[in-house]
């Protein structure tokens, strides 16, 4: 992986200027390390000073929901990433500061949202299919749950991955790592519902051909677009649970943990690089063994 040359500068900035102790120094380091790799697997970002605000916003998410850091960690990591945007200013590298308008972390759950089967039914069950639109959603949001995509994997979904006839559709996740994972019954009918009768009658902008879910313009979606979707499709539905896109992948998980799936065929489909990431739903599905136990047994 490419990475940015003005990290060397920043090393010595941290070891000369700022005299910080090699422990101190290498914490800065790592954390930096993962911040720049995941600017690079998601936004292509050869040059740190075009980071947006919007996209720390959504590696801190990242680090909340797909590496489950507590508050502690995502504050330390959000320092790091400020000293570091910090130096480019005092570099006169840019005037922007892409941290400058994040908050740090205060609160932080230790187990992640899930909805419910029933709650996912409920949600999806109140997308409009009449509109051309709606099949596109449907498509879409029983893509992210049925398949456990991340919302960056999904809006750049491209339909030279789909592998229908096998159900299968193939994943470029976090630092290009390619996955295999299953498609779902479901999320096959209303993909070939959406290429069959939606997508053909759109006109596409140049270098989206490829790309499988579109907007009314031709272009590929965006993530707020993705946000905002499921913000309105759980006011409809009734589902007072705050979620996001990733909660469908969080659900995706447990459901499966929960039916008796393999802990590491589960980790294979999320993409995790090591199964203590995956582990967390065998706590999630412990909790829910408990609750059922609360609720039915007659010595609760």
């Amino acid at each position: 992986m490419n990475t940015w040359p003005v990290i060397r500068e920043y090393k010595e900035y941290l070891r000369i200027e700022k005299g910080l102790a090699d422990h101190s120094r290498e914490a800065y380091l790592s954390d930096l390390d993962r911040y720049q790799t995941w600017m690079i697997s998601f936004h292509q970002v050869s040059n740190p000073v075009t980071i947006t605000t919007e996209w720390l916003r959504d590696y801190l998410i990242y680090l909340a929901e797909d590496c489950f850091l507590g508050p502690r960690s995502r504050a330390r990591a959000l320092s790091a990433i400020r000293s570091f945007h910090r130096f480019l200013i005092l570099e006169n590298l840019t005037d922007q500061d892409p941290s400058e308008l994040v908050d740090s972390p205060r609160l932080s759950r230790k187990l992640p949202v899930v909805l419910t089967v029933e709650e996912i039914d409920r949600l999806l069950g109140v997308i409009d299919l009449s509109e051309p639109a709606g099949i596109r959603n449907r498509a879409m949001l029983e893509t992210l749950y049925g398949s456990g995509l991340r919302v960056s994997e999904l809006v750049a979904l491209p339909i030279s991955a789909l592998y229908l006839d096998d159900e299968f559709v193939r994943v470029f996740g976090k630092g290009s790592k390619e996955r295999l994972v299953p498609l779902g019954s479901s999320s096959i009918k209303y993909i070939r519902q959406y290429l069959e009768f939606v997508r053909p009658h759109q006109t596409i902008q140049k270098g989206e051909e490829d790309m499988l879910f579109l907007n009314q313009k031709g272009k590929r979606l965006s993530r707020v677009f993705v946000f905002t979707l499921i913000k309105d499709l759980c006011t409809k539905a009734g589902i007072q649970t705050v979620i996001s896109p990733h909660t469908f992948r969080h659900s995706f998980a447990t459901h499966l943990v929960e039916g008796g799936a393999d802990l590491k065929a589960v980790q294979e489909m999320l993409g995790h690089a090591s199964i203590t990431t995956t582990e967390i739903y065998t706590h999630l599905d412990r909790d829910y063994l408990k609750e059922v136990h609360a609720t039915f047994h007659p010595r609760k």
